[in-house]
């Protein structure tokens, strides 16, 4: 049986160098349809521990899940809660991902990416997800339909 230490000393390597680096880690979240409760369940069951909320205006009808009282239930179960305002839909650019224009809403909301404010979050995006396992939110279930896909495109990119 080997040691990883000994085959490491044996490659002149450390063993950080042979095993592979802890994956980049980010999921894509959507609360439409759900209680908080539930959510935040969710949120612990998967292990995430960091939740990037990407809408322009952090506040919903829905109960539980504007800024204030969604950082509160995450922080009770350990998961730190961020806001990036800079990485938000724009409200007229909104009906685009869920109708016929799609692609047409991808391009703007990507064209919007471009700002030293976005370029600078998407760079925290990728500086956290080093170190958590981070769920960008937003309202929409569907990811597709929804600018977080953008957000996950342009994270890749970054590598």
């Amino acid at each position: 049986m080997f040691r990883i230490a000994a085959i490491a000393d044996a490659l002149e390597t450390t063993v950080d160098a042979l095993l592979p680096a802890r994956p980049n880690r980010v999921s894509s979240v959507g609360y439409e349809g759900c209680e908080i409760a539930t959510f935040v369940d969710a949120i612990q069951a998967a292990g995430i521990d960091l939740v990037a909320d990407v809408r322009l205006t952090p506040l919903s009808r829905k109960q539980g899940f504007s800024k204030t009282r969604l950082g509160a239930a995450l922080g009770d179960i350990g998961v730190r809660y961020e806001h990036l305002r800079s990485l938000g839909n724009a409200k007229e650019n909104r009906p685009l991902f869920a109708g016929a224009e799609l692609e047409v809403g991808r391009a703007r909301y990507r064209a919007g990416l471009r700002t030293p404010e976005a370029r600078r979050a998407l760079g925290e995006l990728a500086s956290w997800r080093q170190e958590h396992h981070v769920a960008l939110l937003c309202f929409e279930r569907d990811e597709e339909r929804c600018h977080r896909s953008v957000v996950l495109e342009e994270l890749a990119q970054l590598g």
